[in-house]
């Protein structure tokens, strides 16, 4: 659970089961990917999680280049949104581990949004997208409340995989305000994100 206190957790990370959008229809062109900034702090749930995992924090992408869309990738996208969405039962950190923002991988089927979005991550990069394109992002609601989603870099824009709903939508459709996410070269390591000019920057932790 990202900077909200146990009783949040629930409402932050429902899953809100939307319809699934059944083909792609994004962007014409990588106009809407997101502008990244400087390097920033990590989040303090994937600090502990790269204790914890280090094998999985210090991968360094070969391919530096955004996934193609095809409709072959837009399927991978909506299937795993709705399969994780629907096989994980949202619930707070303190209520699975005794204590908050533990991000773990939701093996028991329990999981709050940090969660969802390793799982997706997981899924993903199985089915052979690249790590430099899945990437864990920090957000704020429009309510101001903090929540994980998973970024996918793409040559039609940046698109978000989300468990409160299993649209995938273009990052700039969310209304959610970005604040950093995992860099494409370096799993380990976070950047900020720009809205113009301005970097918004948040230790969402």
């Amino acid at each position: 659970m990202i900077s909200s206190p146990m009783a949040r957790t629930l409402r932050l990370c429902a899953v809100a089961g939307l319809a699934i959008s059944g083909c792609w229809a994004g962007p014409a062109s990588a106009a809407g990917a997101m502008a990244t900034g400087g390097m920033t702090s990590q989040p303090i749930g994937h600090y502990d999680f790269c204790k914890s995992n280090p094998g999985e924090c210090s991968i360094r992408p070969r391919s530096l280049a955004p996934a193609r869309m095809t409709d072959a990738l837009w399927r991978k996208l909506t299937s795993v949104t709705a399969k994780v969405n629907a096989a994980v039962k949202p619930l707070s950190d303190y209520d699975i581990y005794g204590k908050d923002e533990v991000w773990a991988y939701p093996d028991s089927g329990l999981g709050d949004c940090e969660d969802y979005v390793l799982e997706k991550r997981r899924d993903l990069y199985r089915m052979g997208i690249s790590l430099a394109d899945l990437l864990m992002t920090v957000v704020r609601k429009p309510d101001g409340e903090g929540h994980a989603v998973l970024t996918v870099r793409t040559d039609k824009g940046d698109y978000v995989l989300d468990n409160l709903t299993d649209k995938v939508r273009s990052w700039d459709e969310t209304g959610y305000r970005f604040l950093k996410r995992q860099a494409i070269d370096n799993t380990g390591r976070w950047v900020s994100i720009r809205d113009g000019q301005q970097v918004l920057v948040g230790a969402v932790q």
